[in-house]
């Protein structure tokens, strides 16, 4: 009987070449593989809820893994676990027993990215490599009137990447929003699912937008262009953040 178990999980992303296991280069996957390993002494393989790219970083990304016997102290495994990968920028924040259907990525029901932007004249000491540092000002009104042109089912052929595999490029995005906290610009979108550098090249748009270079009806022609030629550049990736997935 193989038990299965979802781990909750937060990274720094600043480091690693995605969250996908590769050949070459290191993985989010492939470290906390190599953990889980070393503690539950079986060969094991996590699946996620998505592939987060390069640079891009998680506040909850969650995966599974099947084990071949139950775990009966799941806060000790879970303090071992954040013992060895603290060094690398990895958190776990829970482990969980699920039922044998659970899939973390076929079983998400919503999917919700943050994307933080920095605006102001100093550069970012802090908060180095986890936002977009962008000086010019950004006109946050623009941005949010710019931002419900993505909300609803569409077809994003216009900001999805060249090497995307997805089937379709057609997505719902359920929800959109931005606001401004102090010099940060905060991004939310969510969805069931994104196509590959959407978010991004949406924020890359909106930032257009915000700084004047582009108007409302130009991104409207983006749009419906269907075109990945029209769109803007595409955001930074240390600006991102997969926020949390629902089931």
């Amino acid at each position: 009987m193989n038990y299965i178990y979802q781990i909750l999980i937060e990274y720094d992303g600043t480091n690693f070449n995605g969250w996908q296991k590769q050949k070459k280069g290191r993985s989010i996957q492939g470290i906390i593989e190599k953990i889980l390993k070393k503690i539950l002494k079986q060969k094991i393989v996590i699946y996620g809820s998505g592939r987060t790219d390069s640079g891009v970083h998680a506040l909850e990304q969650s995966a599974h893994f099947f084990l071949k016997k139950k775990i009966k102290k799941p806060n000790k495994i879970l303090k071992s676990l954040n013992f060895f990968l603290n060094k690398y920028y990895i958190s776990i924040l829970n482990l969980r027993e699920k039922k044998n259907f659970f899939h973390a990525r076929y079983s998400a029901k919503k999917r919700v990215y943050r994307y933080i932007i920095l605006n102001r004249i100093g550069n970012p000491s802090l908060m180095n490599n986890k936002v977009w540092f962008i000086q010019k000002k950004i006109d946050i009104k623009k941005m949010k009137s710019a931002i419900k042109m993505f909300i609803g089912t569409k077809d994003f052929s216009a900001f999805r990447s060249s090497s995307c595999g997805a089937k379709s490029p057609i997505r719902t995005i359920d929800n959109a929003s931005v606001k401004k906290s102090g010099d940060l610009i905060i991004i939310n979108f969510r969805s069931k699912s994104f196509l590959k550098q959407q978010v991004r090249s949406m924020v890359g748009c909106l930032k257009k937008i915000g700084d004047g270079s582009w108007s409302k009806n130009y991104l409207k022609k983006v749009i419906n262009s269907k075109n990945r030629s029209y769109c803007a550049q595409v955001a930074p990736p240390e600006g991102l953040y997969l926020e949390k997935v629902y089931y």
